[in-house]
């Protein structure tokens, strides 16, 4: 597995849509389906393995918006991103929907057949959480590709082997993988930027293929992290007890090759794209295909008006968070934190308690990078994806995070934010995902801001010294057991808990009747 980055994999993708593992990632594989085909397609098949996640919420949650967005090669923070099933029709490419029995391993399993007059390709990829994905295979060939590379395909005659071996120091690349194919060779060119056409001409290929970076940060070989664990970054830092923010910063320069200012320019750049979102939020937002109106503009109403019981800055957290909630669900601007789904509770709790206390963005942005560290630990040993793990791992993690943030901010130790983050973490273990009329809404706007209080109990604890006795990285380690024993249901399929009361399903039924389509969860698109 690339090693993880705190931009690529815990504090992004900038994104609009539900639900990250659906939309952004989504919209991902499809740029680098697009890139396949060299932008002209004509028809799209679409699988989806009936016992995954995607059959009931592949509509719903976001994925149809942002696989048909990367199709017509759109960005994740496209505005045009609501309307692109009718851009897609409009730009006349045939479209089908199946589901099918094929037993695919991992829930989020998208399996594409692309054609135009001239050429057919199949691509299979996951989405693995917080907006990352994966290609597996490319015309039924094994293949890994996560989009942090430049990708050259070139597809060759099986008698170009040792001309390939010969010519590959030229590609300047960081890796060049020989596949055989039953009509000969597809090498695969890993690089940051594609092979140039005059070492393509040696070769003679009967086709080229130039899949571009999708990812902020690129991959890069021989990335020596310092750690990857909690009980790794507390060997390598000793007596030290650098900030743990200082320690997301070294972290980030060693994936990523930018330096120190880069990196939290970088983290400030996101802040202020947070801060513009929560206004919004607070302004109002209007989307036809949602469960909830506005309601955190009255929200702030009680609160000023002191009509609301004395949270002191829980109640601006609770303000932040409901209010970008509010955005997701309208299709405005969010940053996944660790994913869509869970995009408010750290940054809600964050914004709103360096407000509280006169902080700078500089400082937010600082408590972001620790949130970053804590994510990437988590992530590092297990995953975001709620198909994976239900909300304990989106919720989860993102209380987690917020805790380590929160004590950053108030200028504890790194000691003290990992024992906040492990606290947090604790407190969420077993969570459900079951979100309501299938959309990503309901419950998940309460577990947000349940992640949020929870983060600053934890936070406050840890800076009053109180044990967590469990190390951050056994925690993770349990929750992901905990996953392996909960029921395909209670994971982000729409299919147990709130999601099937009988109220649920009258607010699901009453939106499909508002969008005119005649039936809901069956798969069919």
């Amino acid at each position: 597995m690339p090693a993880i980055s705190i931009f690529n994999d815990v504090i992004g993708p900038v994104m609009r849509g539900p639900s990250s593992s659906h939309c952004a990632a989504a919209l991902r594989i499809g740029r680098l389906a697009r890139d396949l085909m060299d932008g002209d397609l004509t028809d799209v098949l679409v699988e989806f393995d009936r016992e995954g996640s995607l059959p009931t919420t592949h509509e719903s949650q976001g994925s149809d918006m942002g696989l048909f967005g990367g199709l017509l090669g759109w960005d994740a923070d496209d505005k045009r991103l609501p309307g692109s099933a009718r851009a897609l029709a409009d730009a006349g490419i045939g479209l089908r929907i199946e589901t099918v029995d094929v037993g695919d391993p991992h829930p989020n399993t998208y399996r594409l057949t692309l054609r135009n007059d001239r050429e057919q390709h199949a691509l299979i990829a996951i989405s693995t959480g917080g907006g990352m994905m994966e290609v597996l295979s490319i015309d039924g060939v094994a293949l890994k590709m996560d989009g942090g590379y430049a990708e050259t395909l070139i597809w060759l005659d099986g008698s170009m082997r040792s001309a390939v071996e010969r010519l590959a120091p030229g590609f300047d690349a960081d890796a060049v993988l020989i596949h055989d194919t039953p009509d000969g060779l597809l090498v695969q060119v890993k690089a940051a930027a594609f092979v140039p056409d005059d070492v393509l001409a040696e070769l003679r290929p009967t086709r080229v293929r130039r899949l571009g970076r999708v990812l902020p940060v690129p991959s890069r070989q021989g990335v020596r992290l310092p750690f990857t664990g909690s009980e790794e970054l507390l060997a390598h830092d000793g007596d030290r007890h650098t900030p743990l923010w200082k320690l997301a910063v070294a972290y980030e320069t060693a994936r990523s090759g930018f330096d120190e200012d880069e990196v939290v320019a970088q983290m400030v750049g996101i802040v202020r794209i947070l801060r513009r979102s929560i206004d919004q939020g607070i302004t109002g937002t209007q989307y036809e295909d949602r469960v909830l109106g506005h309601q955190s503009g009255r929200f702030l109403e009680m609160m000023e008006a002191g009509r609301l019981l004395d949270g002191g800055a829980l109640n601006r957290v609770v303000l932040y968070v409901t209010a970008l909630m509010e955005v997701k669900s309208a299709m405005g601007v969010i940053v996944a934190a660790p994913t869509a789904g869970a995009c408010a509770a750290l940054p809600g709790a964050v914004i709103a308690m360096a407000e509280s206390m006169g902080r700078s963005e500089e400082d937010m942005a600082r408590a972001m990078l620790a949130a970053g560290l804590a994510g990437a630990i988590f992530t590092t040993r297990w995953t975001f994806a709620a198909e994976v793990g239900g909300c304990q791992a989106e919720g989860g993690a993102a209380a987690c995070m917020a805790g380590a943030a929160l004590v950053t901010l108030a200028g504890g130790t790194r000691d003290q934010a990992l024992a906040a983050a492990s606290m947090a973490l604790q407190s969420m273990l077993g969570l459900i995902c079951d979100p309501i009329a299938n959309r990503v809404e309901a419950p998940c706007l309460g577990k947000n801001v349940m992640a949020a209080a929870n983060a600053l109990s934890c936070a406050n604890m840890a800076l009053a010294g109180f044990d967590p006795l469990i190390p951050l990285d056994e925690v993770v380690d349990a929750a992901k057991a905990v996953a392996e024993r909960m029921p395909r249901e209670h994971r982000c399929t729409s299919l147990g808990g709130l999601a099937v009361t009988p109220t649920s399903l009258r607010i699901e039924q009453r939106l499909a009747a508002a969008k005119g389509r005649g039936c809901v969860g069956c798969g069919c698109g």
